[in-house]
């Protein structure tokens, strides 16, 4: 979990009020408050047609708000751009692998690195030879990420759950100060599952990390604080217990009282 001493001065990196989508008169999501503390893990919760996905896309601005605000680290960053956002150090993984496919392993972090380290510029045009300070850094990341046997394997001929694990490689290259991941289990095996959720124990210390999830069980053993969406709103939120137990959590996701 989040290694943040939770005290009552404790402050939030991440403030979302009143949060609200319309898509031609439906509305996703309805005044959604969601306040992610500094060094903690927050997952965002509920059954399908929840608005977590929606949710997420605002909180990235993937999706711009019909209304409310979203505050980041005190910047308000409700009408910025994705780009604008990410160099603020607010960064996202998505559902579907984001690597490119024909670039080894080693490639793919080191882009990443030139990411954070030369700015806009990538250097494509460069000779090999100049990128090689980079490599080191790029080798100690695919070894904390379980990589390095894979270091010259192509993205595309990896294993599902290792493509994650190098997508969360390349992530954490550009050193954000949170990260968002969106439902990073989806798709994984059991031995794949316990591999990402040490990964992302492992990445959250010395940042923030906010992810949607399915995995309930994941959730309890990662998580130090939950929201509880449900038809767009904002259902409950606490720790895992606090959620689990909550009469409304309980129907919503079981429509009968059994613990979540």
């Amino acid at each position: 979990m989040g290694n943040a001493p939770q005290t009552a001065n404790e402050d939030f990196i991440l403030r979302a009020s009143k949060l609200t989508k319309t898509f031609r008169g439906f509305t996703a999501v309805n005044e959604v408050d969601i306040n992610v503390r500094r060094g903690h893990i927050h997952a965002v919760i509920g059954p399908n047609g929840a608005g977590k996905t929606t949710c997420f896309n605002l909180l990235t601005k993937f999706l711009q708000p019909t209304g409310g605000t979203i505050h980041f680290d005190g910047i308000d960053i409700t009408r910025r751009a994705p780009a604008d956002i990410a160099r603020l150090g607010l960064v996202r993984s998505f559902q579907i692998s984001a690597v490119f496919p024909q670039l080894t392993a080693l490639k793919n972090v080191r882009v990443a690195l030139q990411r954070r380290t030369r700015g806009d510029s990538f250097d494509f045009w460069r000779a090999e030879r100049c990128l090689s300070a980079l490599e080191d850094e790029a080798m100690s990341l695919l070894e904390a990420f379980g990589l390095s046997a894979f270091s010259g394997v192509p993205a595309a001929e990896l294993a599902y759950g290792r493509k994650r694990a190098l997508e969360l490689a390349t992530t954490i290259a550009v050193n954000p100060r949170m990260l968002l991941l969106d439902e990073p289990m989806a798709g994984l095996g059991r031995e794949d599952i316990e591999r990402v959720a040490e990964i992302i124990r492992r990445i959250a210390r010395g940042r923030t990390v906010l992810m949607v999830e399915h995995n309930l069980s994941v959730v309890s053993r990662l998580s130090d604080h939950i929201t509880v969406l449900a038809r767009g709103e904002v259902l409950a939120h606490g720790d895992y217990a606090t959620v689990s137990n909550d009469e409304r959590v309980i129907e919503a996701y079981l429509g009968s009282a059994a613990h979540v």
